[in-house]
Order: C-alpha cells, then sequence, then structure tokens
C-alpha cells in the first residue's frame, strides 16, 4: 500500500501528522508530497514539515491512496491547484483510495467524487459541500473515499486507515500501543 499524503501551504498540522505518523507505525509507505515548488511547507501555526518529494518528482500511477489534511488556507491552496484536483479525481476514476480531513472534503467535491457519496468533514464546511450525503460521524468511509471531521478525529481517521488497508488486528494493536482510547 502507498500513499501519497499531500501538503500545500497553509495544512493543519495536527491532522497531518496524527494521521501519516499512524500509518507510518503500521509500515505503510507514505510518501509527503509537496504541493508547492519548496520541498519545506508550512502549516497553519508556523510549524514546518519537510517533504519527502515535490510535486513533479512523484510517482502518483503507482500510489494506492491519495490524503489531503484540512486547514486553511491550506485547503484554499490545495483547492486553486489543478494538478491536485486532477490527482483527486484520477484516483477516484481508477478506485484507488481518497482520503480527507476537516475542510479538505471541499477538494475532493470540487473534483466531483463526493456525487452519491457518504461523507464527512469539518461542521462549518458541510454548507459549502453541495454534493454527496452529509455524515456528523468521525470518519465515513463509502467504498474508497474516506473522510473525517477535524483535529479530534485525526487519530480515529489514522486508525480507521490502519484497519481498512492492514486489518482490524493491526489497527487495534496500534491503538492500544499508541494508548488511545484506554
Amino acid at each position: 500500500m502507498k500513499i501519497v499524503a499531500i501538503l500545500a501551504e497553509g495544512f493543519e498540522e495536527t491532522e497531518f501528522i496524527a494521521v501519516t505518523d499512524l500509518l507510518r507505525r503500521a509500515k505503510l509507505d507514505v510518501c509527503i508530497v509537496s504541493s508547492t515548488e519548496q520541498l519545506t511547507v508550512t502549516g497553519a501555526h508556523d510549524f514546518k514539515i519537510v517533504a519527502d518529494k515535490l510535486w513533479n518528482d512523484t510517482d502518483f500511477k503507482n500510489a494506492d491512496c491519495i490524503f489531503l489534511p484540512g486547514g486553511m488556507p491550506g485547503v484554499t491552496n490545495l483547492q486553486a491547484n489543478k494538478n491536485v484536483v486532477n490527482a483527486v479525481q484520477d484516483f477516484a476514476k481508477n478506485d484507488k483510495y481518497v482520503c480527507a480531513i476537516c475542510a479538505a472534503p471541499l477538494v475532493l467535491a470540487d473534483a466531483g467524487v463526493l456525487e452519491n457519496k457518504k461523507f464527512t468533514c469539518y461542521p462549518s464546511t458541510a454548507s459549502e459541500i453541495k454534493t454527496g450525503i452529509y455524515s456528523e460521524d468521525s470518519v465515513v468511509i463509502d467504498g474508497k473515499i474516506i473522510t473525517s471531521r477535524g483535529v479530534g478525529t485525526a487519530l480515529d481517521l489514522g486508525l480507521s486507515l490502519v484497519s481498512v488497508f492492514c486489518g482490524k488486528d493491526k489497527a487495534e494493536t496500534l491503538r492500544k500501543a499508541v494508548v488511545y482510547g484506554i
């Protein structure tokens, strides 16, 4: 399982780190990709993350999942980037996993992949998404579209992804190892 985690200036740091940390702890191949011209991307709260690769140096064809963290203005920057919107469309069209948290489901809506799909997102963002079926669940899995609500649900999302990609036993072992919900 190869996952590409996409960063834009202004991403929500906790959502990005919590999810990708759990995926890497599960020994999944996570490639952090900058959607900017620089490897170092600054989050919404001025934390700097150094990506593994720049967009043009990334092999998206061999990836199984694309993950978009939320945050502002990160999501606005993702929406404005046609490469990101096109990648989301390509992943969905090729029956690959598309994952977004917080306000990032706005990008999924822009890409047209939420049509007739259940999803969740940051509460104030829900009214901006005109397609799909909104849910207030912590994590919503509808086929290969996986969404979550925000910082407070980031560990839920990470563990849900581990469950989907590695099985429930691995997710439960990891949940106990990070002392989540205990």
